[in-house]
Protein backbone atom coordinates (compact mmCIF):
# COMPACT_ATOMS: atom_id res chain seq x y z
CA UNK A 1 0.00 0.00 0.00
CA UNK A 2 2.89 2.68 1.07
CA UNK A 3 4.86 1.62 -1.97
CA UNK A 4 1.14 2.11 -4.20
CA UNK A 5 1.10 5.66 -2.23
CA UNK A 6 4.41 7.24 -3.01
CA UNK A 7 3.94 5.73 -6.79
CA UNK A 8 0.46 7.83 -6.62
CA UNK A 9 2.22 11.06 -5.36
CA UNK A 10 5.18 10.54 -7.52
CA UNK A 11 2.93 10.07 -10.88
CA UNK A 12 1.09 13.71 -9.69
CA UNK A 13 4.29 15.65 -8.59
CA UNK A 14 5.26 14.69 -12.35
CA UNK A 15 1.36 15.82 -13.96
CA UNK A 16 1.53 18.95 -11.59
CA UNK A 17 4.12 20.94 -13.05
CA UNK A 18 2.63 21.14 -16.88
CA UNK A 19 -1.04 21.52 -15.40
CA UNK A 20 0.45 24.45 -12.80
CA UNK A 21 1.73 25.69 -16.30
CA UNK A 22 -1.13 24.92 -18.62
CA UNK A 23 -3.43 27.12 -15.84
CA UNK A 24 -1.16 29.66 -15.80
CA UNK A 25 -1.25 30.24 -19.64
CA UNK A 26 -5.19 29.95 -19.44
CA UNK A 27 -5.11 32.60 -17.32
CA UNK A 28 -3.37 34.80 -19.53
CA UNK A 29 -4.27 37.82 -19.88
CA UNK A 30 -6.17 38.99 -17.06
CA UNK A 31 -5.47 42.85 -18.14
CA UNK A 32 -4.66 44.67 -20.78
CA UNK A 33 -1.27 44.02 -22.80
CA UNK A 34 1.15 47.11 -23.71
CA UNK A 35 2.55 46.22 -26.86
CA UNK A 36 5.73 49.18 -27.38
CA UNK A 37 6.45 50.26 -30.70
CA UNK A 38 9.54 52.20 -30.17
CA UNK A 39 8.79 54.72 -33.24
CA UNK A 40 6.08 57.22 -33.96
CA UNK A 41 2.57 56.65 -35.35
CA UNK A 42 1.43 55.92 -38.77
CA UNK A 43 5.14 54.75 -40.28
CA UNK A 44 5.31 50.76 -40.85
CA UNK A 45 5.82 49.37 -37.74
CA UNK A 46 3.29 51.29 -35.81
CA UNK A 47 0.89 50.49 -38.36
CA UNK A 48 1.70 46.48 -38.53
CA UNK A 49 1.65 46.58 -34.58
CA UNK A 50 -2.26 48.29 -34.91
CA UNK A 51 -3.51 45.60 -37.43
CA UNK A 52 -2.15 42.80 -34.70
CA UNK A 53 -3.05 44.06 -31.79
CA UNK A 54 -6.77 44.38 -32.90
CA UNK A 55 -6.64 40.96 -33.86
CA UNK A 56 -5.16 39.34 -30.78
CA UNK A 57 -7.28 41.94 -28.50
CA UNK A 58 -10.46 39.70 -30.65
CA UNK A 59 -8.80 36.19 -30.14
CA UNK A 60 -7.62 36.81 -26.16
CA UNK A 61 -10.46 38.55 -25.42
CA UNK A 62 -8.76 40.96 -23.76
CA UNK A 63 -7.13 44.89 -25.04
CA UNK A 64 -3.64 45.07 -26.65
CA UNK A 65 -2.52 48.35 -26.61
CA UNK A 66 -0.47 50.42 -28.86
CA UNK A 67 1.79 52.60 -26.93
CA UNK A 68 4.40 54.63 -29.11
CA UNK A 69 7.41 55.33 -27.42
CA UNK A 70 9.60 57.16 -30.12
CA UNK A 71 13.18 58.26 -29.79
CA UNK A 72 16.99 57.41 -29.49
CA UNK A 73 16.59 55.43 -32.86
CA UNK A 74 14.11 52.91 -31.21
CA UNK A 75 16.71 52.37 -28.56
CA UNK A 76 14.09 54.37 -26.02
CA UNK A 77 11.21 52.10 -26.20
CA UNK A 78 13.25 48.96 -26.38
CA UNK A 79 14.51 50.29 -23.15
CA UNK A 80 11.51 50.64 -21.69
CA UNK A 81 10.36 46.58 -22.65
CA UNK A 82 14.15 45.50 -21.61
CA UNK A 83 13.30 46.82 -17.72
CA UNK A 84 9.84 46.07 -17.61
CA UNK A 85 8.73 43.13 -15.29
CA UNK A 86 8.66 40.25 -17.44
CA UNK A 87 5.02 39.11 -16.91
CA UNK A 88 4.08 38.87 -20.23
CA UNK A 89 1.86 42.37 -20.33
CA UNK A 90 4.54 44.33 -21.58
CA UNK A 91 5.76 43.92 -25.13
CA UNK A 92 8.12 45.55 -28.06
CA UNK A 93 7.95 45.58 -31.55
CA UNK A 94 11.63 44.80 -32.61
CA UNK A 95 12.50 45.99 -35.76
CA UNK A 96 15.82 45.34 -37.91
CA UNK A 97 16.61 48.46 -36.35
CA UNK A 98 17.28 46.57 -32.86
CA UNK A 99 20.19 44.67 -34.45
CA UNK A 100 21.47 47.38 -36.16
CA UNK A 101 22.06 49.62 -33.44
CA UNK A 102 23.68 46.43 -31.36
CA UNK A 103 26.82 47.64 -33.40
CA UNK A 104 26.17 51.04 -33.67
CA UNK A 105 25.80 51.88 -29.93
CA UNK A 106 28.49 51.47 -27.12
CA UNK A 107 26.41 52.96 -24.44
CA UNK A 108 23.25 50.99 -24.47
CA UNK A 109 21.52 50.03 -20.83
CA UNK A 110 20.36 46.96 -22.22
CA UNK A 111 21.72 43.77 -24.54
CA UNK A 112 19.04 43.26 -26.90
CA UNK A 113 20.06 39.13 -26.71
CA UNK A 114 19.94 38.79 -22.88
CA UNK A 115 17.36 41.58 -22.06
CA UNK A 116 14.52 41.16 -24.89
CA UNK A 117 13.12 37.09 -25.28
CA UNK A 118 11.99 36.50 -28.61
CA UNK A 119 8.30 35.88 -29.13
CA UNK A 120 7.35 35.76 -32.82
CA UNK A 121 7.83 37.10 -36.29
CA UNK A 122 5.82 39.92 -37.79
CA UNK A 123 6.18 40.94 -41.36
CA UNK A 124 8.90 40.89 -43.86
CA UNK A 125 9.31 44.17 -46.30
CA UNK A 126 11.44 44.95 -49.21
CA UNK A 127 13.00 47.58 -50.19
CA UNK A 128 13.67 48.88 -53.65
CA UNK A 129 16.65 50.69 -55.38
CA UNK A 130 15.10 53.64 -56.63
CA UNK A 131 16.47 55.91 -58.85
CA UNK A 132 15.55 59.69 -60.44
CA UNK A 133 14.93 59.36 -63.93
CA UNK A 134 17.67 61.36 -64.91
CA UNK A 135 20.43 58.34 -64.65
CA UNK A 136 21.14 57.01 -67.69
CA UNK A 137 20.47 53.65 -66.44
CA UNK A 138 17.46 51.18 -67.01
CA UNK A 139 18.70 47.95 -64.83
CA UNK A 140 20.12 46.81 -62.22
CA UNK A 141 23.72 45.68 -64.31
CA UNK A 142 23.34 48.86 -66.28
CA UNK A 143 23.60 51.11 -63.04
CA UNK A 144 26.62 49.26 -61.30
CA UNK A 145 28.19 49.78 -64.60
CA UNK A 146 27.26 53.14 -64.36
CA UNK A 147 28.56 53.58 -61.11
CA UNK A 148 31.89 51.89 -61.63
CA UNK A 149 32.50 54.70 -64.51
CA UNK A 150 31.25 57.50 -61.95
CA UNK A 151 32.75 56.52 -58.55
CA UNK A 152 31.81 58.78 -56.32
CA UNK A 153 29.46 60.63 -58.31
CA UNK A 154 25.99 58.96 -57.15
CA UNK A 155 24.49 60.01 -54.34
CA UNK A 156 22.05 57.95 -52.23
CA UNK A 157 19.55 59.24 -49.88
CA UNK A 158 19.25 57.26 -46.04
CA UNK A 159 16.70 58.26 -43.11
CA UNK A 160 20.25 58.38 -41.48
CA UNK A 161 23.72 56.60 -40.82
CA UNK A 162 23.11 53.05 -39.24
CA UNK A 163 19.38 53.09 -40.52
CA UNK A 164 18.29 49.97 -42.43
CA UNK A 165 18.15 52.28 -45.79
CA UNK A 166 21.86 52.96 -44.99
CA UNK A 167 23.22 49.72 -44.28
CA UNK A 168 21.04 48.00 -46.85
CA UNK A 169 23.18 50.49 -49.64
CA UNK A 170 26.38 50.00 -47.84
CA UNK A 171 25.93 46.13 -48.12
CA UNK A 172 24.98 46.53 -52.04
CA UNK A 173 28.36 48.57 -52.20
CA UNK A 174 30.60 46.12 -50.93
CA UNK A 175 28.89 43.14 -53.09
CA UNK A 176 28.53 44.95 -56.23
CA UNK A 177 32.00 46.51 -55.69
CA UNK A 178 30.63 50.31 -56.32
CA UNK A 179 31.21 53.68 -54.68
CA UNK A 180 27.85 55.69 -53.29
CA UNK A 181 28.19 58.37 -51.34
CA UNK A 182 25.03 58.15 -48.50
CA UNK A 183 23.04 61.31 -47.57
CA UNK A 184 21.57 60.84 -44.65
CA UNK A 185 18.48 62.81 -43.96
CA UNK A 186 16.92 63.70 -40.55
CA UNK A 187 13.81 64.49 -42.12
CA UNK A 188 11.88 62.47 -45.46
CA UNK A 189 14.51 62.54 -48.16
CA UNK A 190 11.57 62.17 -50.65
CA UNK A 191 11.21 65.78 -51.75
CA UNK A 192 15.37 65.37 -52.72
CA UNK A 193 14.53 61.95 -54.30
CA UNK A 194 11.99 63.29 -56.89
CA UNK A 195 13.54 66.47 -57.72
CA UNK A 196 16.92 64.82 -58.63
CA UNK A 197 18.71 66.51 -55.69
CA UNK A 198 19.72 63.35 -54.91
CA UNK A 199 19.82 60.08 -57.93
CA UNK A 200 19.07 56.98 -55.44
CA UNK A 201 17.78 55.15 -52.18
CA UNK A 202 17.19 52.19 -50.82
CA UNK A 203 13.55 53.11 -49.87
CA UNK A 204 10.41 51.23 -48.24
CA UNK A 205 8.12 50.10 -50.92
CA UNK A 206 5.60 50.90 -49.40
CA UNK A 207 6.73 54.72 -49.32
CA UNK A 208 7.72 54.98 -53.29
CA UNK A 209 5.73 52.45 -54.95
CA UNK A 210 3.55 55.51 -55.94
CA UNK A 211 6.61 57.67 -57.92
CA UNK A 212 7.63 54.81 -59.29
CA UNK A 213 3.93 54.09 -60.99
CA UNK A 214 3.94 57.85 -61.86
CA UNK A 215 7.12 57.76 -63.44
CA UNK A 216 8.39 59.86 -61.15
CA UNK A 217 11.20 57.30 -59.94
CA UNK A 218 12.57 54.08 -61.89
CA UNK A 219 12.33 51.15 -60.14
CA UNK A 220 15.82 49.25 -60.56
CA UNK A 221 15.71 45.89 -57.77
CA UNK A 222 13.98 45.08 -55.00
CA UNK A 223 16.43 43.94 -52.10
CA UNK A 224 15.39 41.15 -50.71
CA UNK A 225 16.30 37.27 -52.48
CA UNK A 226 13.47 37.15 -54.16
CA UNK A 227 11.33 38.87 -56.04
CA UNK A 228 8.17 41.27 -54.56
CA UNK A 229 4.04 40.91 -55.25
CA UNK A 230 4.21 44.34 -54.65
CA UNK A 231 6.54 45.05 -57.85
CA UNK A 232 5.72 41.89 -59.40
CA UNK A 233 7.73 43.18 -62.81
CA UNK A 234 11.14 44.52 -60.92
CA UNK A 235 13.91 41.73 -60.53
CA UNK A 236 15.32 41.30 -56.99
CA UNK A 237 19.14 42.16 -57.08
CA UNK A 238 20.43 39.03 -55.94
CA UNK A 239 19.61 38.01 -59.69
CA UNK A 240 22.69 40.21 -60.46
CA UNK A 241 24.67 40.16 -57.04
CA UNK A 242 24.42 37.18 -56.02
CA UNK A 243 23.81 35.83 -52.22
CA UNK A 244 22.74 40.08 -51.63
CA UNK A 245 19.22 40.38 -49.30
CA UNK A 246 18.31 43.37 -47.34
CA UNK A 247 14.94 43.16 -45.31
CA UNK A 248 13.15 45.00 -43.22
CA UNK A 249 11.28 43.12 -40.92
CA UNK A 250 9.00 43.95 -37.47
CA UNK A 251 8.59 41.17 -34.76
CA UNK A 252 7.60 41.09 -31.39
CA UNK A 253 9.42 40.66 -27.90
CA UNK A 254 9.19 40.39 -24.52
CA UNK A 255 11.31 41.00 -21.59
CA UNK A 256 13.82 38.21 -20.79
CA UNK A 257 12.54 35.71 -18.47
CA UNK A 258 8.81 36.18 -19.33
CA UNK A 259 7.74 32.67 -18.87
CA UNK A 260 7.63 29.98 -21.63
CA UNK A 261 3.93 29.63 -21.34
CA UNK A 262 3.37 32.96 -22.08
CA UNK A 263 5.62 33.42 -25.14
CA UNK A 264 4.06 30.20 -26.70
CA UNK A 265 0.33 31.15 -26.31
CA UNK A 266 1.53 34.43 -27.59
CA UNK A 267 3.64 32.94 -30.49
CA UNK A 268 0.54 30.33 -31.37
CA UNK A 269 -1.91 33.44 -31.38
CA UNK A 270 0.18 35.82 -33.86
CA UNK A 271 0.76 32.84 -35.90
CA UNK A 272 -2.83 32.27 -36.11
CA UNK A 273 -3.52 36.45 -37.02
CA UNK A 274 -0.70 36.17 -39.56
CA UNK A 275 -2.38 33.28 -41.58
CA UNK A 276 -5.71 34.72 -41.47
CA UNK A 277 -6.07 35.50 -45.62
CA UNK A 278 -7.57 39.52 -44.44
CA UNK A 279 -4.26 39.70 -42.80
CA UNK A 280 -1.90 38.80 -45.53
CA UNK A 281 -3.89 41.43 -47.76
CA UNK A 282 -3.66 44.12 -45.32
CA UNK A 283 0.13 43.45 -45.12
CA UNK A 284 0.22 42.92 -48.92
CA UNK A 285 -0.82 46.30 -48.94
CA UNK A 286 1.89 47.71 -46.88
CA UNK A 287 4.49 45.68 -49.61
CA UNK A 288 5.00 43.09 -46.38
CA UNK A 289 4.55 39.66 -46.16
CA UNK A 290 4.06 37.38 -43.03
CA UNK A 291 6.95 36.19 -41.38
CA UNK A 292 6.01 32.99 -39.35
CA UNK A 293 8.68 31.94 -36.52
CA UNK A 294 8.45 30.03 -34.01
CA UNK A 295 10.51 31.92 -30.43
CA UNK A 296 13.43 29.79 -31.58
CA UNK A 297 13.31 30.38 -34.90
CA UNK A 298 12.98 33.92 -34.34
CA UNK A 299 16.06 34.38 -31.76
CA UNK A 300 17.85 32.43 -34.30
CA UNK A 301 17.34 35.12 -36.63
CA UNK A 302 17.79 38.44 -34.46
CA UNK A 303 22.01 36.43 -33.84
CA UNK A 304 21.93 36.49 -37.59
CA UNK A 305 20.85 39.51 -38.29
CA UNK A 306 22.99 40.89 -35.39
CA UNK A 307 26.18 39.58 -36.96
CA UNK A 308 25.16 40.51 -40.57
CA UNK A 309 24.68 44.17 -39.46
CA UNK A 310 27.50 44.48 -37.16
CA UNK A 311 29.78 43.50 -40.11
CA UNK A 312 28.54 46.03 -42.19
CA UNK A 313 28.16 48.82 -39.80
CA UNK A 314 32.25 48.01 -38.82
CA UNK A 315 33.37 47.57 -42.58
CA UNK A 316 31.83 50.58 -43.75
CA UNK A 317 32.62 52.35 -40.83
CA UNK A 318 29.63 53.51 -39.97
CA UNK A 319 29.08 55.93 -37.04
CA UNK A 320 26.07 57.57 -35.42
CA UNK A 321 25.47 61.22 -36.59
Amino acid sequence: MRRRRFLQLCAVAAVSPSLARGAFALDYPARPVRIVVPYPPGIAPDIVARLVAQALSERFKQQFVVDNRPGGASNIGTSIVAHAPPDGYTLLVVTTTNTINTSLYDNLDFNLVRDIAPVAGLVRLNLVLAVHPSVPAQTLPEFIAYAKKNPGKINYASVGSGAATNVAGELFKEMAAINLVNVPYRSSYMPDLISGQVQAAFTPILQSVEYIKAGKLRALAVTGATRSESLPGIPAAAEFVPGYAAYVWDAVGAPAKTPADIVEALNSEINAVLSQPTMKAQFAALGAEPMLMTPAEFGKHIAEETEKWGRVVRTARIKVD
